[in-house]
């Protein structure tokens, strides 16, 4: 009804080249670690024979670049999917936001009173004490009231009791 989850997030940009060389650094490296090149040696016995020996196990001077390199793009990727990547805002603080966005659109398809009250309740964080909409809005208590009734009706808040008075939720 509005934003996307935060699963459905696509990878994009930075982030999904950087994943792409992680992973062709770590199937590059493992290719070149276990199998290395084996060295043949053809030794010529006067024209006649040529015996050939191979020695496996030793990395050819290619080899040792190609392992040089990919370790260096393995770990530059992975420190940038560590750090730098996932330092954004915690899952809370991203529902939230994909909640103000969906709050700011119901927010346009209501009357000005419900309209006041309705943002005064987002711009809380979605959560308000009942007593403190006439002093944020403008309204007196009974208008709140009404509003709050109104918006109840429609399924967009819930007042929940607390002690004396009411707390409002935006759902």
């Amino acid at each position: 009804m509005g934003g996307e989850n935060i699963k459905d997030r696509k990878i994009q940009g930075k982030t999904a080249f950087a994943v792409a060389s992680f992973v062709a650094s770590v199937f590059i490296l493992g290719l070149k670690l276990l199998n290395p090149t084996p060295i043949q040696i053809v030794i010529e016995g006067g024209g006649q024979n040529a015996s050939i020996t191979q020695i496996p196990g030793f990395f050819t001077l290619g080899d040792v670049v190609i392992i040089v390199i990919a370790s260096i793009v393995l770990g530059i990727s992975g420190t940038y999917l560590l750090l730098f990547d996932f330092a954004e805002k915690p899952a809370g603080e991203l529902i939230l936001e994909e909640r103000k966005k969906m709050w700011e659109e119901i927010a346009k398809t209501l009357k000005e009173d419900e309209q006041k009250i309705y943002r005064a309740i987002i711009e809380a964080g979605g959560i308000i004490e009942q007593s403190k909409l006439p002093e944020k809005t403008g309204l007196s208590k009974s208008s709140v009231s009404r509003a709050l009734d109104l918006l109840e009706s429609k399924g967009l808040v819930e007042r929940k009791r607390r002690g004396m008075g009411n707390i409002v939720l935006l759902k």
